[in-house]
Protein backbone atom coordinates (compact mmCIF):
# COMPACT_ATOMS: atom_id res chain seq x y z
CA UNK A 1 0.00 0.00 0.00
CA UNK A 2 1.29 3.58 -0.82
CA UNK A 3 2.19 5.56 1.81
CA UNK A 4 -0.69 8.02 2.53
CA UNK A 5 1.70 10.98 2.59
CA UNK A 6 2.80 9.73 -1.42
CA UNK A 7 -0.74 9.08 -2.22
CA UNK A 8 -1.05 12.72 -1.58
CA UNK A 9 1.62 14.32 -3.33
CA UNK A 10 1.63 12.06 -6.59
CA UNK A 11 -1.60 13.51 -7.64
CA UNK A 12 -0.54 16.95 -7.25
CA UNK A 13 2.43 16.13 -8.61
CA UNK A 14 0.30 15.21 -11.87
CA UNK A 15 -1.63 18.04 -12.21
CA UNK A 16 0.76 20.27 -11.61
CA UNK A 17 2.62 19.04 -14.61
CA UNK A 18 -0.69 18.67 -16.92
CA UNK A 19 -1.30 21.97 -16.21
CA UNK A 20 2.22 23.64 -16.66
CA UNK A 21 2.42 20.93 -20.20
CA UNK A 22 -0.75 22.69 -21.17
CA UNK A 23 0.10 26.14 -20.66
CA UNK A 24 3.68 25.56 -22.80
CA UNK A 25 1.98 23.61 -25.42
CA UNK A 26 -0.79 25.99 -26.03
CA UNK A 27 1.25 29.06 -25.50
CA UNK A 28 3.86 28.42 -28.08
CA UNK A 29 4.00 30.89 -30.54
CA UNK A 30 3.76 29.34 -34.07
CA UNK A 31 6.42 31.40 -35.58
CA UNK A 32 8.43 31.12 -31.96
CA UNK A 33 11.80 29.77 -33.88
CA UNK A 34 11.30 32.29 -36.89
CA UNK A 35 11.15 35.53 -34.89
CA UNK A 36 12.09 38.68 -36.26
CA UNK A 37 15.00 39.38 -33.59
CA UNK A 38 17.84 37.27 -32.29
CA UNK A 39 16.87 37.77 -29.20
CA UNK A 40 12.94 37.43 -29.07
CA UNK A 41 12.45 33.67 -29.64
CA UNK A 42 14.80 33.15 -26.24
CA UNK A 43 13.08 35.66 -24.42
CA UNK A 44 9.35 34.36 -25.35
CA UNK A 45 11.21 30.82 -23.72
CA UNK A 46 12.28 32.11 -20.88
CA UNK A 47 8.64 34.01 -20.24
CA UNK A 48 7.50 30.73 -20.62
CA UNK A 49 9.34 28.66 -18.71
CA UNK A 50 8.88 31.35 -16.10
CA UNK A 51 5.39 30.81 -16.27
CA UNK A 52 5.19 27.48 -15.99
CA UNK A 53 7.26 27.37 -13.00
CA UNK A 54 4.89 30.05 -11.21
CA UNK A 55 1.81 27.90 -12.26
CA UNK A 56 3.46 25.13 -10.72
CA UNK A 57 5.09 26.40 -7.32
CA UNK A 58 1.80 28.43 -7.05
CA UNK A 59 -0.66 25.16 -6.64
CA UNK A 60 1.88 23.58 -4.48
CA UNK A 61 2.05 26.99 -2.36
CA UNK A 62 -1.77 26.92 -2.59
CA UNK A 63 -2.06 23.14 -1.42
CA UNK A 64 0.88 22.44 0.59
CA UNK A 65 1.94 25.99 1.96
CA UNK A 66 4.76 24.27 4.47
CA UNK A 67 6.53 22.57 1.52
CA UNK A 68 9.98 23.73 0.38
CA UNK A 69 10.66 24.09 -3.30
CA UNK A 70 13.48 24.20 -5.74
CA UNK A 71 13.11 25.03 -9.32
CA UNK A 72 14.92 25.55 -12.35
CA UNK A 73 13.91 29.47 -12.49
CA UNK A 74 15.12 30.42 -9.43
CA UNK A 75 11.81 29.17 -6.93
CA UNK A 76 13.64 28.22 -3.57
CA UNK A 77 12.13 28.01 -0.18
CA UNK A 78 13.07 26.06 2.77
CA UNK A 79 9.75 24.61 4.04
CA UNK A 80 9.20 23.04 7.71
CA UNK A 81 6.91 19.92 6.61
CA UNK A 82 10.32 17.99 5.78
CA UNK A 83 8.88 17.59 2.24
CA UNK A 84 10.80 19.64 -0.82
CA UNK A 85 9.46 19.87 -4.55
CA UNK A 86 12.26 19.54 -7.49
CA UNK A 87 10.68 21.39 -10.28
CA UNK A 88 12.26 22.04 -14.21
CA UNK A 89 9.14 23.54 -15.68
CA UNK A 90 10.26 22.72 -19.17
CA UNK A 91 13.33 20.40 -19.73
CA UNK A 92 14.56 20.58 -23.27
CA UNK A 93 14.43 24.30 -24.13
CA UNK A 94 16.44 24.04 -27.41
CA UNK A 95 13.88 21.59 -28.65
CA UNK A 96 10.95 23.39 -27.24
CA UNK A 97 12.20 26.20 -29.20
CA UNK A 98 12.61 24.76 -32.34
CA UNK A 99 9.17 22.97 -32.43
CA UNK A 100 10.79 19.59 -31.36
CA UNK A 101 8.59 17.53 -29.45
CA UNK A 102 10.90 16.32 -26.70
CA UNK A 103 10.58 18.36 -24.36
CA UNK A 104 8.65 17.92 -21.04
CA UNK A 105 8.02 19.11 -17.34
CA UNK A 106 9.42 17.42 -14.89
CA UNK A 107 8.49 17.39 -11.19
CA UNK A 108 9.69 15.43 -7.64
CA UNK A 109 8.59 15.04 -4.49
CA UNK A 110 11.23 14.36 -1.58
CA UNK A 111 10.96 13.52 1.95
CA UNK A 112 13.90 13.94 4.02
CA UNK A 113 16.05 14.36 1.10
CA UNK A 114 15.07 11.10 -0.87
CA UNK A 115 12.57 11.22 -3.94
CA UNK A 116 9.56 9.84 -3.29
CA UNK A 117 7.55 10.91 -5.88
CA UNK A 118 8.05 11.87 -9.73
CA UNK A 119 6.04 12.91 -12.55
CA UNK A 120 7.64 13.86 -16.33
CA UNK A 121 4.52 15.29 -18.94
CA UNK A 122 5.54 15.19 -22.45
CA UNK A 123 3.23 17.16 -24.09
CA UNK A 124 4.13 16.73 -27.57
CA UNK A 125 3.94 13.10 -27.38
CA UNK A 126 0.95 12.84 -25.37
CA UNK A 127 2.67 11.03 -22.43
CA UNK A 128 2.92 10.88 -18.89
CA UNK A 129 5.24 9.11 -16.56
CA UNK A 130 5.03 8.79 -12.75
CA UNK A 131 6.81 6.99 -10.21
CA UNK A 132 5.89 6.28 -6.16
CA UNK A 133 9.39 4.97 -4.57
CA UNK A 134 8.92 1.49 -4.12
CA UNK A 135 5.44 0.99 -6.52
CA UNK A 136 7.06 0.64 -9.69
CA UNK A 137 6.99 3.08 -12.66
CA UNK A 138 4.20 3.93 -15.24
CA UNK A 139 2.63 5.91 -17.85
CA UNK A 140 -0.14 7.04 -20.15
CA UNK A 141 -0.32 7.20 -23.71
CA UNK A 142 -2.05 6.66 -26.63
CA UNK A 143 -2.37 3.19 -25.47
CA UNK A 144 -5.62 2.35 -23.04
CA UNK A 145 -5.16 3.57 -18.91
CA UNK A 146 -1.69 3.20 -17.00
CA UNK A 147 1.01 0.69 -18.36
CA UNK A 148 3.38 -0.31 -15.91
CA UNK A 149 7.03 0.19 -16.98
CA UNK A 150 10.07 -2.41 -17.45
CA UNK A 151 13.42 -1.66 -18.98
CA UNK A 152 14.64 -3.56 -21.68
CA UNK A 153 16.48 -6.67 -20.82
CA UNK A 154 20.40 -6.37 -20.47
CA UNK A 155 22.14 -6.82 -24.10
CA UNK A 156 25.84 -6.93 -24.21
CA UNK A 157 27.52 -3.79 -24.27
CA UNK A 158 28.22 -3.68 -28.22
CA UNK A 159 24.30 -3.78 -28.77
CA UNK A 160 23.58 -1.33 -26.45
CA UNK A 161 21.90 2.07 -27.73
CA UNK A 162 22.68 4.60 -25.15
CA UNK A 163 21.58 8.23 -25.47
CA UNK A 164 23.95 11.04 -23.64
CA UNK A 165 23.72 15.33 -23.99
CA UNK A 166 25.69 18.49 -24.44
CA UNK A 167 26.51 20.89 -22.52
CA UNK A 168 25.97 24.74 -23.37
CA UNK A 169 29.55 25.63 -22.97
CA UNK A 170 31.68 25.11 -25.86
CA UNK A 171 34.99 23.70 -23.59
CA UNK A 172 32.63 21.08 -22.02
CA UNK A 173 30.75 20.30 -25.05
CA UNK A 174 34.26 19.80 -26.97
CA UNK A 175 35.34 17.06 -24.19
CA UNK A 176 31.69 15.70 -24.18
CA UNK A 177 31.75 15.28 -28.10
CA UNK A 178 35.34 13.44 -27.87
CA UNK A 179 34.67 11.09 -25.11
CA UNK A 180 31.30 10.24 -27.45
CA UNK A 181 33.48 9.94 -30.30
CA UNK A 182 35.55 7.05 -28.32
CA UNK A 183 32.47 5.19 -27.20
CA UNK A 184 30.22 4.60 -29.85
CA UNK A 185 32.57 1.86 -31.55
CA UNK A 186 31.73 0.11 -28.21
CA UNK A 187 27.95 0.71 -28.81
CA UNK A 188 25.37 -0.09 -30.95
CA UNK A 189 24.60 3.50 -31.21
CA UNK A 190 24.24 7.04 -29.49
CA UNK A 191 21.40 9.28 -29.56
CA UNK A 192 21.05 12.98 -28.44
CA UNK A 193 17.32 13.45 -27.26
CA UNK A 194 17.41 17.09 -25.93
CA UNK A 195 15.79 16.48 -22.60
CA UNK A 196 17.39 14.74 -19.67
CA UNK A 197 14.07 13.87 -18.03
CA UNK A 198 12.49 12.17 -21.50
CA UNK A 199 15.82 10.01 -21.76
CA UNK A 200 15.46 8.59 -18.57
CA UNK A 201 11.85 7.71 -19.01
CA UNK A 202 12.91 6.33 -22.04
CA UNK A 203 15.20 3.41 -20.17
CA UNK A 204 12.30 3.16 -18.06
CA UNK A 205 10.38 2.30 -21.07
CA UNK A 206 12.81 0.33 -22.70
CA UNK A 207 13.49 2.35 -25.77
CA UNK A 208 17.04 2.81 -24.56
CA UNK A 209 19.57 0.64 -22.91
CA UNK A 210 21.25 3.10 -21.25
CA UNK A 211 21.53 6.87 -20.93
CA UNK A 212 24.60 9.57 -19.51
CA UNK A 213 25.53 12.87 -18.95
CA UNK A 214 27.75 15.65 -17.16
CA UNK A 215 26.00 19.05 -16.49
CA UNK A 216 23.04 17.72 -14.54
CA UNK A 217 21.18 19.40 -11.98
CA UNK A 218 18.68 18.19 -9.44
CA UNK A 219 15.90 19.71 -11.51
CA UNK A 220 16.90 17.75 -14.52
CA UNK A 221 17.42 14.25 -12.70
CA UNK A 222 15.25 14.00 -9.77
CA UNK A 223 12.17 12.64 -11.09
CA UNK A 224 13.25 10.84 -14.36
CA UNK A 225 16.24 9.26 -11.90
CA UNK A 226 13.47 7.93 -9.62
CA UNK A 227 11.24 6.53 -12.83
CA UNK A 228 14.06 4.98 -14.00
CA UNK A 229 14.89 2.80 -10.96
CA UNK A 230 11.61 2.07 -10.41
CA UNK A 231 11.29 0.44 -13.77
CA UNK A 232 14.09 -1.80 -12.60
CA UNK A 233 16.89 0.38 -14.10
CA UNK A 234 20.57 1.53 -12.44
CA UNK A 235 21.63 4.61 -11.95
CA UNK A 236 24.60 6.68 -10.71
CA UNK A 237 27.52 8.73 -11.14
CA UNK A 238 31.07 7.72 -10.80
CA UNK A 239 31.82 4.47 -9.64
CA UNK A 240 30.33 3.92 -6.21
CA UNK A 241 28.76 7.62 -6.21
CA UNK A 242 25.13 9.02 -6.80
CA UNK A 243 24.15 11.24 -9.25
CA UNK A 244 25.48 14.46 -9.87
CA UNK A 245 26.39 17.31 -11.86
CA UNK A 246 30.25 15.69 -12.70
CA UNK A 247 28.12 12.59 -13.96
CA UNK A 248 24.54 11.12 -14.36
CA UNK A 249 24.48 7.32 -15.64
CA UNK A 250 21.01 4.98 -15.55
CA UNK A 251 21.27 1.92 -17.68
CA UNK A 252 19.23 -1.78 -17.78
CA UNK A 253 21.11 -3.99 -14.95
CA UNK A 254 23.69 -5.72 -17.48
CA UNK A 255 25.12 -2.47 -19.30
CA UNK A 256 25.08 -0.28 -16.13
CA UNK A 257 28.28 -0.84 -14.72
CA UNK A 258 29.85 -1.43 -18.25
CA UNK A 259 28.98 1.58 -19.70
CA UNK A 260 29.80 2.65 -15.87
CA UNK A 261 33.17 2.08 -15.95
CA UNK A 262 33.82 3.34 -19.74
CA UNK A 263 33.02 6.24 -18.74
CA UNK A 264 35.21 6.67 -15.43
CA UNK A 265 37.92 5.42 -18.01
CA UNK A 266 37.49 7.85 -20.29
CA UNK A 267 36.86 10.90 -18.11
CA UNK A 268 33.42 11.76 -19.34
CA UNK A 269 33.57 13.50 -15.69
CA UNK A 270 35.69 16.11 -16.00
CA UNK A 271 37.97 18.13 -19.16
Amino acid sequence: MINSLHAELLPLAQEAARRAGALLRDGRPADLAVAATKSSPIDVVTEMDIAAEKLITGLIAERRPDDGVLGEEGASTEGTSGVRWVVDPLDGTVNYLYGLPTWAVSIAAEQDGETVVGVVAVPMRGETFHAVRGHGAWATGAWAGERRLACRPAPSLDQALVSTGFNYVGKVRAHQAEVAGQLIPLLRDIRRGGSAAVDLCDVAAGRLDGYYERGLHPWDLAAGDLIAREAGALTGGRPGERPSNDLTVAATPGVFEPLQAELDRLGAWHD
